[in-house]
C-alpha cells in the first residue's frame, strides 16, 4: 500500500497539540516560522507555562489530529550531553557521529541546505 502525500496548510497546523514520542504534551502550535537564508520551516510551539520553542519540521514524525514528534535517538542525546560538557556546537558533535547509510563514509553537514552530504556517494543522506 502506497502512502498518499498530503499538503498541510498553516491554518490547519496553528492550534494543534504537539506530543513528544513518549506521549507527553509539549504545547500548542502558535505559528509557522521560516528562517531567512535556510531551507525548511519550524513550528512555534507554546507550552502550558507560556514558554515558546521552535520545532524543526524534520523533527516531526506524523501530523493528524495531533502533531507527534520523532523520538530522540541515543546519538542525539549523547551529542547533547557532549555539547553541554565540552561547549562544542551541536552541528560539530552531530557531524562527527554521522555515517553514510549507503557506504559507511563520513557525512558532512551543509549548513546552507541543513542536510548531511556524503562526498563518497556524491549525494545527500
Amino acid at each position: 500500500m502506497v502512502k498518499e502525500e498530503k499538503a498541510i496548510t498553516k491554518d490547519a497546523l496553528v492550534g494543534m497539540q504537539v506530543i513528544n514520542a513518549e506521549g507527553y504534551h509539549i504545547g500548542t502550535v502558535k505559528d509557522v516560522a521560516f528562517t531567512v537564508g535556510k531551507m525548511g520551516i519550524s513550528l512555534n510551539v507554546q507550552s502550558k507555562d507560556g514558554e515558546t520553542t521552535n520545532v524543526n519540521w524534520e523533527s516531526i514524525q506524523a501530523v493528524g489530529d495531533f502533531i507527534i514528534l520523532q523520538p530522540k535517538s541515543q546519538t542525539q542525546a549523547q551529542a547533547q550531553a557532549i555539547t553541554q560538557a565540552t561547549g562544542a556546537t551541536t552541528s560539530q558533535t552531530t557531524q562527527a557521529q554521522r555515517l553514510c547509510p549507503t557506504c559507511g563514509g563520513q557525512l558532512t553537514y551543509i549548513p546552507q541546505y541543513q542536510r548531511f552530504y556524503c562526498y563518497k556517494c556524491q549525494k545527500y543522506a
